[in-house]
């Protein structure tokens, strides 16, 4: 446990010596004495954790040396001691910056002790505070957040490092499980906005008749149920950043709600007149495709535009190629240390198990097939029949069908193109045939799928 540093400016030395003696008590006190508020102010460069004032010093004035501590040292806490229990002089001092006013009575020494005690634990708690937000940092740091190396990946780096640089808003596209929050934080604890909050909230998971609220809070009494007052998200993350995750789930009259509060950044909580000021990073995500959304009529044309920004689509794991056994071994680590098993390692066929998995649950599926193979597997090594991987009941279904080799091809094609949203390119790469092979399937199977399919490509 750290040391308490507590300077005492007291100039009747018994009443003195008696404050040292008891704070001492506790051996991780130190309690330096003072006879002159000279002394202690040219001491102050030590930075001590608390300050002990006697209010009628002979000869000085220990409100003046009060603002003068102040002055040098804004945020230490001064507690004042006076022999005389004057109410507008405490009132007084306490609104110049005084942590406390305490009355030289029998119960001087045991308050002193409790301030004592209650300043070393803010002290331990800020100290905690500052370990766990450069834990934070270095979690989400831009090398070790990412990972991958693959040219998809690669791709996303620039627009990544100019979100990180500004505050403009930014908009995360990507299937579920590509881990748009984790991209989220990574630009907010690289940013300007690092030591500030960073609030979540994920639309579609919250009832569209509570989301108002979640959002932007409501006054005690405002709604059936509303028992107290509460903040919401957007006050919560003034100063810093607000992550709306799925957005594209916001119904049409939040839509209208939300741009009000973008373009005035300003909130009023439900059943309140107070207009609140707010200041908060904007960060969206959405597995829906919003200017689509906005042709249909489900999303704001205004609100769309206001949130464009900066743009950022997370590519699927399927199309990062190695980045899924780069990927894999970090978590296969990671979770050896949160179960506490040794380190084990993948074999080169359950890599390969791996490899032939299309992981339509993304990220979110790999870390949760790797932590069940780490606390399946017995040995150093994790084995194919330790990947418990479910691969849906599409072939399954398929192989108890009496079918031809052609209708494989062509069912199996047509997996890949819904997989792969209509991209012939990279059905055509994964499969390893041609382009036209794909057309030609397609065009025998279904005589509008080649048109609609080139209209995609083209689009």
């Amino acid at each position: 446990m750290s040391i308490l540093k507590i300077f005492l400016l007291e100039d009747e030395a018994f009443t003195s010596e008696l404050l040292k003696h008891h704070l001492e008590l506790n051996p991780d006190n130190e309690v330096t004495l003072f006879n002159h508020g000279k002394d202690l102010l040219n001491s102050l460069l030590k930075k001590p954790d608390l300050i002990l004032l006697d209010y009628n010093l002979d000869g000085e004035n220990g409100g003046i040396i009060l603002k003068k501590i102040l002055e040098r040292i804004p945020d230490v806490p001064v507690v004042m001691i006076s022999g005389q229990e004057d109410i507008a002089i405490a009132v007084g001092l306490l609104k110049d910056g005084a942590h406390d006013y305490i009355v030289k009575d029998e119960n001087m020494r045991d308050r002193i002790w409790a301030i004592s005690n209650r300043i070393r634990n803010q002290d331990q708690l800020k100290q905690q505070v500052v370990r766990l937000q450069s834990e934070v940092e270095i979690k989400f740091a831009f090398s070790s957040s990412i990972l991958g190396e693959s040219k998809s990946l690669r791709n996303i780096y620039p627009m990544v490092e100019k979100a990180c640089q500004s505050t403009i808003v930014v908009s995360i596209s990507g299937e579920t499980g590509t881990d748009k929050e984790v991209l989220a934080k990574t630009i907010h604890f690289n940013s300007s906005r690092k030591n500030k909050p960073f609030v979540a909230i994920n639309m579609a998971a919250i009832p569209k008749e509570l989301l108002e609220s979640e959002l932007f809070g409501h006054e005690k009494g405002s709604f059936t149920g509303a028992n107290e007052k509460r903040i919401g998200k957007f006050e919560e993350a003034n100063g810093g950043t607000i992550f709306l995750d799925e957005i594209g789930e916001l119904e049409l009259a939040l839509q209208a709600k939300l741009l009000r509060v973008l373009q005035e950044q300003q909130i009023t909580r439900i059943g309140g007149n107070k207009v609140i000021q707010i200041d908060a990073r904007i960060i969206i995500a959405t597995h829906k495709n919003l200017f689509e959304e906005v042709n249909k009529g489900n999303f704001r044309e205004d609100l769309y535009y206001r949130l464009l920004g900066i743009t950022i689509d997370l590519p699927p794991l399927r199309e990062r190629g190695n980045d899924i056994a780069l990927l894999a071994q970090h978590f296969v680590l990671e979770y050896c240390n949160k179960h506490n098993i040794s380190p084990k390692k993948i074999c080169p066929d359950a890599m390969s198990k791996l490899y032939a998995h299309s992981f339509p649950g993304n990220i979110r599926e790999l870390k949760s097939i790797i932590e069940l193979a780490v606390v399946l597997s017995d040995g150093d090594q994790i084995l194919p029949e330790h990947l418990q991987i479910k691969n849906g009941k599409f072939f399954e279904e398929l192989l108890t069908k009496n079918l031809t080799l052609r209708d494989y091809n062509e069912a199996i094609i047509k997996h890949y193109m819904k997989l792969y949203h209509n991209r012939v390119r990279q059905v055509a790469d994964k499969l390893n045939i041609g382009k036209s092979t794909i057309y030609r399937l397609l065009g025998e199977a279904e005589p509008n799928s080649i048109e609609d399919a080139t209209n995609n490509l083209l689009a």
